[in-house]
């Protein structure tokens, strides 16, 4: 099956969530330790699924994590993709999608939350190292949301700066919070609200969406079988 090209049209289309890229077959071939790094938003997505098939199979190649990588990147780093994860430790983005050091820009938060800082270290990432592809990484059963879809149903109060949290995710979460799958829909609206955040909130990035070189796309991670999907 020919994989679909990423445009502006099916970015802006899904909020900044492309949805397209979810028809990559599952057999991905897995990449070589000295593949290149991705150039375009649809070999960038292709790479990360072929290393979490590795990784959900017993397949890992634990690509650049040696002492020669280390000092290869150490007057440099040159990463292919931006994560926006949840500071959840299970969820650890070189080891599930099998890269290494230098590879991935990490910005990890609970909830994986688009603020002013993390939007800053985005854009960062995005002019210094013009990476073809930025992902939001949820995964079930996040903390932060259940936190909030509890504080919504008790009426409870979340102690200290957690309330921060709870407060941020609040009108994400709430459609959501009487639900009986309701932390599992608001996992997912959340990485798509965060998705579209992240484009329509920063115009480097946005410019970049819009030209095609760089892609956000959402996705979710089973913390039970290991496996992430895309979220359209």
């Amino acid at each position: 099956m020919p994989i679909p090209a990423i445009g502006r049209r099916s970015l802006l289309a899904a909020g900044g969530v492309a949805a397209g890229v979810l028809a990559l077959p599952a057999a991905a071939h897995a990449a070589a330790k000295d593949e290149p790094a991705p150039t375009t938003p649809t070999a960038a997505v292709r790479r990360l699924l072929a290393g979490n098939r590795r990784f959900t199979t017993g397949h890992s190649r634990h690509p650049h994590q040696t002492l020669d990588r280390l000092h290869e990147v150490a007057a440099g780093q040159h990463p292919w993709a931006v994560l926006l994860g949840c500071a959840d430790s299970r969820v650890s983005p070189e080891l599930l999608f099998d890269e290494g050091i230098g590879d991935l820009f990490d910005d990890r938060v609970a909830g994986n939350i688009v603020d002013d800082l993390l939007l800053g270290s985005i854009e960062y990432a995005v002019e210094e190292f013009a990476p073809p592809l930025i992902v939001v990484l949820g995964h079930e059963r996040c903390g932060a949301v259940s936190a909030t879809i509890n504080a919504i149903n008790t009426g409870a109060t979340a102690p200290g700066h957690i309330a921060t949290i709870v407060e941020t995710l609040r009108p994400i979460v709430a459609p959501y919070a009487s639900a009986a799958d309701g932390v599992e829909r608001a996992v997912q609206a959340n990485i798509k609200a965060q998705a579209a955040a992240i484009v329509a909130q920063s115009e480097i990035v946005r410019e970049r969406v819009e030209a095609g070189t760089t892609a956000v796309v959402g996705a979710r991670y089973d913390l039970d079988a290991g496996v992430v999907s895309l979220v359209h």
